[in-house]
């Protein structure tokens, strides 16, 4: 009697086991959907902004959270198969996946953060020269749109203020026929518009457009920061889940 009440509850405990891990993998196949969601909405949103920053750093992290959520929709698949199948051998490679993906994610956690304590400084060492130096010359009109759409969609102008660009490269030439800032710094684009600079035609803005690009990118790796971190705490429950069932079926005689 007191065997089969234990063998009873040995068999309870192991179908709690595997509800649970199928509630787990159907969050954890959402989380994967909400993961490359975020990867991929970093790089379409903005993504001109990119050609602007000096390192690839947040592109990288971008890139790593769309793998990893691309590998969490495929090992939430996985996961069903093995709490159906129940061999140790499918829970120990669905164990494997997961821990892998941790790291994966860690990994973005990391340079997430890395360049979130360095963004400021990058953004004032390198968006200046770029917007001065760059601007409207040969072989970069990838920069000089990014710079424009920058412009418009912050409703800035230069990197710090508007006299930014009186020491750029194309203020100064002859192909800005007189311009005092580029045309994308008026607030209704006009040609020729940026021949006068009053803040009634342009935009005044404290702090200019490293201010609001500065804001723009703290906010997305905020996102990406969040994000992560909740789909790794499902890893660990999963992963936990995945050792007990992996216990019970390892003890069970059957």
């Amino acid at each position: 009697m007191g065997s089969m009440y234990k063998d009873e509850q040995g068999d309870w405990v192991t179908v709690c086991l595997k509800y649970l891990l199928f509630v787990f993998n159907f969050l954890f196949w959402m989380g994967g959907g909400v993961v490359m969601g975020v990867g991929i909405w970093t790089l379409v949103d903005k993504g001109e902004y990119l050609s602007l920053l000096a390192s690839s750093t947040f592109a990288v992290s971008a890139y790593i959270l769309i793998l990893a959520g691309g590998l969490v929709m495929v090992t939430g698949f996985l996961g069903c198969c093995a709490v159906i199948r129940e061999q140790r051998s499918c829970l120990s490679t669905y164990f494997s996946c997961l821990l892998l993906i941790f790291i994966i994610e860690l990994v973005a956690g990391v340079l997430a953060y890395v360049y979130y304590q360095a963004l400021s400084e990058e953004l004032k060492q390198h968006l200046s020269k770029t917007m001065t130096e760059n601007y409207a010359q040969p072989g970069k009109e990838s920069i000089t749109q990014s710079v424009d759409r920058l412009q418009q969609d912050f409703k800035c102008c230069g990197s710090n203020n508007s006299f930014d660009w009186m020491h750029s490269v194309y203020i100064m030439s002859p192909e800005s026929e007189k311009r005092l800032v580029p045309d994308s710094c008026c607030k209704t684009i006009t040609l020729q518009c940026g021949k006068r600079d009053h803040p009634s035609n342009i935009y005044k803005v404290e702090g200019g457009c490293i201010t609001k690009l500065e804001q723009f990118l703290a906010d997305h790796l905020l996102i990406i920061g969040a994000v992560g971190i909740g789909v790794a705490c499902l890893q660990i429950c999963g992963m936990v889940f995945t050792c007990c069932l992996h216990r019970r079926i390892k003890l069970d005689p059957y």
